[in-house]
């Protein structure tokens, strides 16, 4: 473990979506840069485990169950952080769902469905997290966006509006919060293996890896490594920015 703490103890972190893919990934990473780590999931099993693994490893971690469409939920989870450790230093907004589909056939459902996890939680949890980091003259908001929000995506009308709408909340909040010490900044992943993607055709996947500069997907670690750079003092001068890590997709 590597020690990243302020003056009085081991600075605080909220990852939502925690408990696979990209959230899992950035979670081991701040924890084993010396971070106490708050992991969030809509069920506590699966973030319970890497709480274990985390503790073992000699970091700290704790579970909290949080359904990120609840809004009393959201405010009462920033509300328990704080009380229970005096502060919060990060919030890493991960979580995030999809429910795909052409604009004729999608739902009034399914698209509210979307923004409310994807962009409206992301902003309870910013307008919570807002007053301590204030408080405490440091903080580091980092959203994770994704490419689809830069370039749109056919059949992804609700995603893609979402995670659009996450650039302009970000990039706002950091022009409110800079002079208070905290930055916010979206980090925007392009074709990374998760679950949702080995769900993919094999050769849809080989399709879609031609067309990358790089010529092969992301790592969730790659997409943690930008995170974890962010949400360092040596990220302290950068705010409402967009790192695209995506293999050179938009390029």
């Amino acid at each position: 473990m590597t020690a990243a703490r302020s003056m009085d103890g081991p600075r605080v972190a909220i990852v939502t979506g925690a408990s696979r893919g990209i959230g899992r990934a950035i979670a081991l990473r701040l924890a084993a840069d010396g971070h106490s780590i708050v992991l969030v999931a809509r069920s506590k099993d699966a973030i319970e485990t890497l709480a274990a693994e985390i503790g073992s490893g000699g970091g700290i971690a704790e579970a909290c169950a949080c359904d990120l469409a609840d809004d009393a939920a959201v405010d009462s989870l920033v509300e328990g952080v704080v009380e229970r450790h005096g502060r919060l230093d990060i919030l890493v907004n991960n979580a995030g769902i999809t429910r795909d589909g052409l604009i004729l056939r999608m739902s009034d459902e399914d698209f509210d469905l979307v923004l409310g996890t994807n962009l409206r939680a992301v902003f309870r949890l910013c307008r919570a997290a807002a007053r301590p980091m204030m408080r405490g003259r440091w903080g580091r908001m980092i959203n994770i966006g994704s490419v689809v929000g830069l370039m749109g995506n056919a059949g992804q009308c609700n995603y893609a509006a979402a995670k659009a709408g996450l650039i302009g909340l970000t990039r706002s909040i950091g022009k409110e919060l800079g002079g208070k010490g905290v930055t916010a900044n979206v980090v925007a992943p392009g074709f990374i293996e998760t679950d949702m993607t080995e769900a993919l055709p094999e050769q849809l996947v080989q399709e879609a890896v031609k067309q990358l500069p790089l010529r092969r997907m992301g790592r969730p670690e790659e997409i943690a490594d930008a995170v974890a750079f962010l949400a360092s003092d040596r990220g302290s001068y950068i705010t409402g920015h967009v790192l695209a890590v995506d293999g050179g997709m938009l390029s």
